[in-house]
């Protein structure tokens, strides 16, 4: 091991200083947290996945053997947000998200990923595929009467048509939730996979279903932290138990090669609840191991 010591890394993410806007990845923070409805603080997330990701500039990834940080890919910093207004906020993120190549967002609340969704569906199409993990299946129709809320971010980008819920499938799904909404949900023709399926299932078998309901479309990769148990990732605004080990999100994730990502979020990480970083540290790994599949991809 040679080179700048893990502490002294600078504080950008995989210690980039180098931020441009035409990198072939771009990564951005959005510390957007005002639409919450239970512990705030996600607006931390950014800079807490920042330097959690320090952990992984060691060498390559060991199952694909590419170095993620050596990539075309640049920190482009934090979006800036309209203090206080959350329908403000998703239209200033939808701007500064327009034209970037592939972003990787770091949330935030899973709010965010609305205007990223907008901002693709903007530049590629709509109609795209969504690979969602998360406890939660964040189609209420509103929260609590804010119909932007971080749990009616998939009701909004389904009713607009960016995302086709036939090609849409939810990993992790187990809180409580209305019949209603779920009934809604299904109805579309979304695809849920608890987080019982994802135990009895195995990570060979999800990830087998996953690909088979995203075929060949367009696809974007949402990763809400807590689709992890509380026992993994315990800094989060909404835990709920019976989630999914981080060794199961990254088999998962690690078996979705030949899926066309186009873009991706790492949402809901609230550094004040974590634990020895453990959860800003996950969040990181996702980022990394999103990375590391594409690779075939890196010219």
């Amino acid at each position: 091991m040679a080179g700048t010591p893990t502490f002294a890394t600078p504080p950008g993410f995989f210690g980039l200083t180098r931020s441009d806007r035409d990198a072939a990845f771009a990564v951005a923070g959005v510390p957007l947290d005002i639409g919450t409805t239970n512990r705030t603080g996600t607006r931390e997330g950014p800079a807490a996945i920042r330097r959690a990701s320090r952990m992984l500039l060691d060498g390559a990834h060991p199952g694909f053997w590419t170095d993620p940080a050596t990539y075309d890919i640049s920190d482009i910093g934090d979006f800036a947000i309209a203090l206080g207004d959350i329908a403000g906020s998703l239209q200033a993120i939808q701007q500064q998200a327009a034209g970037l190549r592939h972003l990787l967002c770091l949330g935030g609340e899973h709010g965010i990923s609305l205007p990223l969704l907008r901002a693709l569906a903007g530049r590629i199409g709509k109609g795209l595929a969504l690979v969602h993990f998360d406890a939660h299946v964040d189609t209420w129709p509103d929260n609590f009467g804010q119909i932007y809320g971080h749990g009616s971010v998939f009701f909004h980008a389904i009713n607009e048509g960016l995302i086709d819920p036939r090609r849409m499938i939810q990993i992790g799904i187990r809180s409580p939730v209305q019949r209603d909404v779920w009934d809604w949900t299904t109805g579309q023709g979304v695809t849920i996979l608890s987080g019982l399926d994802v135990q009895e299932m195995g990570p060979t078998a999800v990830a087998d279903r996953i690909r088979s309901v995203v075929g060949t479309a367009p696809a974007y990769f949402s990763f809400d932290i807590d689709a992890l148990d509380p026992a993994f990732a315990p800094g989060t605004g909404t835990p709920e138990i019976g989630g999914l080990a981080s060794w199961q999100a990254q088999a998962i994730v690690r078996r979705l090669g030949g899926i066309d990502f186009r873009g991706m979020d790492v949402v809901e990480v609230a550094p004040a609840y974590d634990v020895s970083e453990i959860t800003s540290l996950a969040a990181a790994t996702i980022v990394w191991e999103y990375l590391a599949l594409l690779h075939s991809r890196i010219a």
